[in-house]
């Protein structure tokens, strides 16, 4: 089992919080997982490579009317990929699959 497309996930790191809604390789087309993963676990695994490689510190932009907002983006390539690794970990931790 592999997980292959995201298609909704949110992210909360005041809460240490991953909403992710997702298919495997051996879900159908109207069946899909959902689950609440700590973010911490995301660092842990070394996805969260913001705060290594901030190019950009110290250079003056403009304001960003997004910057307040709880939603981090999180590429959703880099998200399955901690989600494989994650429930390789944790193979107890998959969700069931729900039909939509």
């Amino acid at each position: 089992m592999e997980v292959v497309e995201i298609i909704s996930h949110h992210v909360d790191k005041t809460q240490n919080i991953i909403v992710v809604e997702f298919r495997t390789s051996v879900d159908d087309e109207d069946v899909v997982r959902e689950d609440f993963i700590e973010y911490s676990y995301f660092e842990e695994f070394g996805f969260d490579t913001k705060d290594v490689f901030d190019i950009f510190e110290g250079t003056d932009f403009d304001d960003d009317e997004w910057e307040d907002d709880d939603y981090e983006y999180v590429d959703e390539d880099k998200l399955i990929s901690f989600l494989n690794e994650y429930y390789i970990v944790f193979p107890k931790k998959i969700p069931r699959g729900d039909f939509r």
